[in-house]
């Protein structure tokens, strides 16, 4: 009986509905009638509640032919406009808070090493000058007091010397130079999970780079001081690396008439700007950083070994000849070894070597970057080349022309150009 009722009900539906269809050609219905179980019709088993109640018929009827087509949620969800992932900018900007407190960790340190230099340096300064300074006086006194005075001197000479040991050991100018180019290039990264977020339909990739970079800096730049710090006196100078190794990029749909971009000529110039960043920039700054090694590793050994000749010199000061000599030895010790530390913590060379192995890590980054995009064959998956080369020449400080003028001039001299690719530093 209720199988008649709901035949004869669609029936007035298809009746009436084809009335209609011979003035407007096609009308489209959707009824929801309660779950009826029949031979004819066969329901699938939903787990919603709400499903299981309600089945959801589309009924077309066109050229008096009447058509029942049954919609299940998953059809239905895929005719919904597909947008980015949620799960994917959840990731995204739970990486982003990441990088934003790696920010804040490595500006506060780098503050803190920034204040121990200074501090050590006026502290290990004012102690070997009052120290020198008690040797003069003993080896001019006699009395009582003399030993006392040598005594204290020794003592302060010895701690010195401990204290040097430590302090050119680690480095501080060199600490928080580390610091702050980790500042830098997280602050970097910040912005440009920021502009893939903000412009683009971000995807898994975004989220693999983002995290391979993040734990390529953390390996770069160390918090600890214990275990994982960078060797301060390298037998070889090397450029900082802080970058993940360069993959395929993802294939893009591209115009096939500019080849996303790149031609033969642009390709070409950017040969020709990757041969002047290896011969010229980075080896000159690989050079500079040797100069600058070499010199801190002089100055390190030289302090705490002048502290250590004038301890053992003010422990022998007395009136006797030999004793002014090892009261002379003990004075000028220590003031040559203030000297020494002022050279080399005031004027910051374990920062200075710092800044050139930097410089020369972001010229071989440079020359790595355009070495990736000319050796991938399919343009397509090459980072578009107009929107590249603005890119080169802005790290570069040029503008378009002058970076297409530096390309002819290298092409031309090769081996004796004289300029540099860079102009910012």
């Amino acid at each position: 009986m209720t199988i008649l009722q709901s035949s004869s009900f669609l029936n007035s539906v298809a009746s009436t509905s084809s009335n209609y269809s011979c003035k407007r050609g096609l009308i489209r219905a959707t009824i929801n009638i309660p779950r009826i179980k029949t031979s004819k019709i066969s329901l699938p088993n939903l787990q919603s509640v709400h499903e299981q109640d309600l089945i959801s018929y589309s009924t077309i009827v066109n050229n008096d032919n009447l058509v029942e087509i049954q919609l299940s949620p998953a059809t239905t969800r895929s005719h919904m406009v597909n947008g980015p992932d949620p799960l994917v900018i959840e990731k995204l900007y739970a990486i982003k808070e990441a990088v934003a407190d790696r920010v804040e960790m490595h500006k506060n340190i780098g503050e803190q090493r920034s204040q121990w230099n200074s501090l050590l340096l006026t502290s290990i300064n004012g102690i070997t000058l009052a120290a020198a300074t008690m040797a003069g006086i003993a080896a001019s006194s006699s009395g009582d007091s003399v030993l006392g005075l040598k005594m204290s001197s020794t003592i302060m000479y010895l701690a010195a010397t401990g204290m040097l040991t430590i302090i050119n050991t680690i480095q501080p100018s060199q600490l928080a130079e580390e610091q702050r180019n980790a500042t830098r290039l997280f602050q970097d990264l910040h912005n440009q999970i920021e502009t893939t977020l903000s412009i683009g339909h971000p995807s898994s990739i975004d989220v693999k780079e983002a995290m391979d970079r993040v734990l390529s800096l953390d390996k770069a730049y160390p918090l600890p001081l214990l275990g994982v710090m960078l060797e301060k006196f390298p037998s070889s100078v090397e450029p900082a690396v802080w970058w993940p190794q360069q993959r395929r990029r993802q294939t893009k749909s591209v115009n096939n008439n500019n080849w996303n971009g790149w031609n033969s000529k642009q390709e070409e110039e950017m040969r020709e700007i990757m041969g002047v960043l290896g011969r010229k920039d980075q080896e000159e700054y690989i050079r500079l950083g040797e100069k600058a090694l070499k010199l801190n590793k002089f100055l390190a050994m030289s302090g705490p070994l002048l502290t250590g000749v004038a301890a053992i010199g003010s422990a022998f000061a007395s009136h006797s000849p030999h004793g002014s000599w090892a009261a002379m030895l003990g004075i000028v010790g220590g003031v040559l070894a203030s000297v020494v530390n002022t050279v080399e913590h005031g004027g910051q060379v374990g920062m200075v070597f710092e800044m050139y192995r930097s410089n020369a890590g972001f010229f071989q980054y440079m020359h790595e970057s355009i070495e990736s995009n000319l050796r991938e064959t399919e343009t397509e998956r090459r980072e578009n080349g107009e929107l590249f080369e603005l890119k080169v020449a802005l790290k570069l400080g040029r503008s378009l022309s002058d970076l297409r003028n530096l390309a002819a001039a290298s092409s031309l001299k090769e081996e004796h150009l004289d300029e540099f690719a860079s102009k910012l530093f």
